[in-house]
């Protein structure tokens, strides 16, 4: 059973939520402002955050920002009625796991609740060996392997895999990846798709029904956990 943190002012979408993630077995804790969630959150052990933007005492951006400078890991959903593209990648380049637009299917949300707490219990990078499916990562010794036999990659090339890896299961924007690779200002969008697609024709298996890097139009790539 994960507790939930839900920051909602809508009393109505508020129990929606509560409904639906109690009927999955978990505990949802439900607050109205942003101080009061952001204040839950520094005081508590939460397993994952889900976030309206338009709360009544300050902007969802600001709660973003305020948790993740104590907690990187804990997922965050963002629920909005915000259909700007522009907002869902300032979201996603603070540190938000994925964005849902209201209305939304109370099913759909709980299938991206059940695979945000899956990544975040089986993702720990503090080891020195990474598995996903056919692909495994020995980052002692700098190796990639696909079904057991070794590939060679380029530095540049283990590099993006590496930060892909470290956030499977999140969808990184294309300059969040870009600062981590090559460093702010070291690359642009044209040249990672370069180099993605490099990437992706000596790591993924078309074997296997569900894609090991998926990418988000218009905002990035999300490495799948198989």
């Amino acid at each position: 059973m994960a507790e939930i943190l839900i920051i909602e002012d809508d009393r109505a979408i508020q129990n929606l939520l509560k409904i639906a993630l109690k009927q999955e077995g978990h505990n949802p804790v439900a607050v109205k402002s942003a101080m009061e969630g952001i204040n839950y959150a520094i005081k508590n052990i939460v397993d994952l955050i889900i976030l309206d933007l338009g709360l009544p005492d300050m902007d969802g951006s600001n709660v973003i920002d305020s948790v993740r400078k104590f907690n990187e890991k804990t997922p965050i959903i963002v629920v909005s009625a915000r259909d700007d593209e522009a907002e869902k990648i300032r979201c996603l380049d603070r540190g938000v796991n994925d964005y849902v637009q209201k209305p939304f299917s109370s099913a759909e949300l709980m299938a991206r609740v059940r695979a945000q707490l899956r990544y975040s219990t089986v993702t720990n990078l503090e080891q020195n060996v990474f598995e996903n499916g056919y692909l495994k990562i020995d980052f002692t010794a700098h190796s990639v392997f696909v079904s057991g036999e070794e590939v060679h990659l380029t530095n540049f090339e283990y590099k993006l895999l590496s930060v892909l890896a470290n956030n499977v299961g999140k969808t990184l924007t294309h300059n969040y990846i870009i600062s981590k690779v090559w460093g702010v200002g070291g690359n642009d969008s044209n040249g990672l798709r370069v180099f993605m697609a490099n990437l992706r024709r000596k790591v993924e298996k078309n074997l296997y029904e569900q894609e090991l890097i998926r990418t988000e139009v218009g905002v990035g790539y999300r490495m799948n956990r198989l």
